[in-house]
């Protein structure tokens, strides 16, 4: 459930971002060069929150799976552990992937990684229950 829950509230943020538009992404730290974008109206801001968002609440469906309030979805497991993974490598990557976006602030790193680390381990907990 709390696997769920966080997913859930992580869609909320970057679809809220889609409404809140350069306030909302500077104040979630995207950086500089995305908040330009969203101010320019370019289409690619608001279609990476929408995608993120969209994945995000995928993946609350996943970890609801199984739980009580959804049937257990088709590849419920591998797909949770699978998320799990990845969320702990982006957390384990951030060293390296801070030159790649230099215009993400520093709270944005520390932030985005460890929600990525409750996310992952929480993640590989539903993939490892029931």
């Amino acid at each position: 459930m709390a696997a769920a829950l966080l997913d859930a509230a992580a869609a909320v943020a970057h679809f809220a971002c889609i409404f809140w538009g350069t306030r909302g992404l500077r104040l979630l730290g995207a950086g500089e060069r995305i908040a330009r974008l969203a101010d320019a109206g370019h289409w690619y801001p608001p279609l990476i929150s929408a995608a993120i968002g969209a994945l995000l609440s995928l993946l609350a469906a996943y970890a609801l799976s199984g739980t009580g309030p959804l049937d257990p979805l088709p590849g419920r497991h591998p797909v949770l552990a699978l998320a799990g993974a990845v969320f702990l490598a982006r957390a384990a990557a951030t060293h390296w992937l801070r030159p790649l976006f230099q215009g993400n602030s520093a709270r944005f790193w520390r932030v985005s990684s460890a929600i990525c680390v409750a996310l992952g381990l929480l993640q590989l907990t539903a993939a490892l229950g029931h």
